[in-house]
């Protein structure tokens, strides 16, 4: 078999995406406006297909974002998407040779680091991808449990809440979002077309819920009112012969105060006719887990989300800053990415850092795969060394090195792509 892999040229996208949609089973938009939607934000220069003569049978992408890093910095960073092979033709390395060409090529763009979020984990890790966030779910029964709102700063006005429609409500859905980016690790600068794309609310796609319904959180009068939150949600009705116990599933919910916060969570668990709130994708340490009267009914459970792949060692660590000083060597494992084998010395705190190759022992040994999985801040070292994946070499590095990846919020990944 001889097979072409190559750039992804416009006049090709309809039949790239059609073999993408195969491979995961079946259509993965629900309308023409959302397939426009994805070949809009679709990065022709970024994305590769394998060809076997006029069929494509392999398929990969590449968006930029600017993702969080932990002491509020962005890094430019790759969000990995759209990866596919046709079931004829497994086992064939396809995978391998578009993996190899995609991080070779991020690498050129001078990205340090490489995101996705896995269909099948175990395919990623043997090319250099670690759990980099986690997510929370839960399905809350509101008939049982309430929210509880914070007192308000003395002289703040109070949060007012107001239904607005979703064409109206885009502009500051993207504002109150893009002001909360700095302030977590994992979440993702976006370039334009994403607040289009995120927002898409085609009737094939509710699967028996209501249209997403939008309500903004304000503070001040007339002109001078402020966004500072949002909740986009739909309602999934259900009758019974008791009465009503319909679903409020909720697709996002921000703000940028705790106030706000707490009061559009009261708002989504009083809803008329609803007895349940489910939420698929809320931070690890959301504090709607200290709002809620009784936390074992919110059945909550934490599942993967972002996968971290650090492209080029140095470049990635020198972006982010650290919790305490660290001065570490680390020996890095990397077979995949050859040029990021060795030792490096990290050095940094809170104000800043540098990542510079070294002769001089190592502090910790560890794949280049455990040091994504530690770089955001949501797994330390330590937890690592336990399950025998990071090696201490000097007493007292894994404390050292532990304490300075810490993040003060768990990272979090606020959408797929």
């Amino acid at each position: 078999m001889t097979t072409d892999l190559r750039v992804l040229e416009a006049p090709d996208w309809d039949r790239w995406f059609a073999k993408l949609e195969r491979a995961f089973g079946g259509a993965l938009v629900d309308s023409a406006e959302e397939r426009e939607a994805w070949r809009s934000v679709t990065e022709y220069e970024r994305s590769v297909g394998v060809w076997d003569g006029d069929e494509c049978v392999g398929t990969a992408g590449a968006f930029t974002f600017g993702l969080t890093v932990p002491g509020g910095g962005l890094v430019s960073a790759a969000g990995v998407t759209m990866v596919s092979v046709a079931a004829t033709h497994r086992r064939r390395g396809i995978l391998t040779s578009m993996m190899r060409r995609q991080l070779d090529d991020v690498r050129s763009w001078g990205q340090s680091v490489a995101l996705l979020t896995a269909s099948e984990p175990e395919i990623y890790g043997r090319f250099g991808y670690g759990v980099g966030t986690r997510q929370l779910s839960a399905e809350i029964d509101t008939s049982r449990v309430s929210f509880r709102v914070p007192a308000d700063a003395d002289g703040a006005d109070p949060v007012q809440l107001r239904y607005v429609p979703l064409d109206d409500a885009r502009e500051s859905v993207e504002s109150v979002y893009a002001r909360q980016v700095p302030g977590r690790p994992g979440m993702l600068e976006r370039r334009p077309g994403w607040d289009r794309k995120l927002l898409m609310d085609s009737p094939e796609g509710r699967e028996g819920a209501s249209a997403l319904q939008c309500v903004l959180a304000r503070r001040g009068e007339g002109d001078d009112a402020e966004t500072i939150g949002y909740a986009l949600y739909r309602v999934k009705p259900l009758w019974e012969a008791a009465g009503p116990k319909s679903t409020v599933v909720v697709d996002q919910v921000s703000a940028l105060d705790p106030v706000a916060y707490a009061t559009l969570w009261r708002f989504l668990g009083e809803i008329d006719l609803t007895s349940t709130v489910s939420v698929s994708n809320l931070p690890v340490d959301d504090p709607f887990q200290f709002l809620v009267s009784d936390v074992r009914r919110a059945n909550i459970r934490v599942r993967d989300s972002l996968y971290v792949r650090l492209v080029e060692v140095g470049a990635a660590l020198e972006a982010r800053t650290y919790q305490a000083p660290v001065d570490v060597v680390f020996e890095v494992d990397d077979a995949f990415c050859p040029w990021n084998e060795g030792r490096w010395r990290l050095t940094g705190d809170v104000k800043g850092a540098s990542c510079e190759r070294t002769a001089d022992a190592a502090d910790l040994s560890l794949s280049v795969r455990e040091l994504a999985t530690m770089y955001l801040g949501d797994t330390s070292p330590a937890a690592l060394a336990r399950a025998g994946l990071v090696r201490e070499l000097r007493p007292g590095a894994l404390v050292e090195a532990s304490v300075a990846f810490a993040s003060p919020v768990a990272p979090w990944l606020p959408h797929g792509f």
